[in-house]
């Protein structure tokens, strides 16, 4: 079995490390799954979504420089209607917010009346 770039093939995990997981086919080829091609959703641990020796139905994406298999699991995936967005960031202390408006104000004045750095230009002799 010929695995090329497009091509849909099962095969079984022989190996999961911190960056993928290693997929071995019926033909003895192995390939790399990247752990950005695991889930559509950010994926913190791979473990949560792989184990070693599990069954899995990979696409080829092609092949690196060196000939090696890159796989995807997450192409073979429905992508989710809406994809989540990052957690806001809430608002800051009240007392925060008043110390950036006291060195605004403060930086607002220093630059209007005159003080702070002279503009780059000629030097006197």
């Amino acid at each position: 079995m010929q695995l090329d770039s497009g091509a849909v093939a099962e095969g079984r995990i022989t190996r999961v490390t911190d960056f993928g997981a290693f997929i071995q086919f019926e033909n003895g080829e192995t390939g790399l799954v990247h752990i950005s091609q695991i889930a559509h959703s950010f994926v913190r641990n791979i473990h949560d979504h792989v184990r070693e020796g599990d069954t899995v139905e990979v696409k080829v994406l092609g092949r690196d420089e060196r000939g090696r298999l890159d796989l995807s699991i997450k192409e073979l995936l429905e992508e989710p209607e809406e994809v989540p967005r990052p957690r806001a960031i809430g608002r800051q202390s009240p007392q925060f917010e008043a110390k950036l408006r006291s060195f605004m104000r403060d930086a607002k004045e220093r630059t209007t009346a005159g003080g702070g750095k002279k503009p780059a230009g000629k030097r006197k002799k």
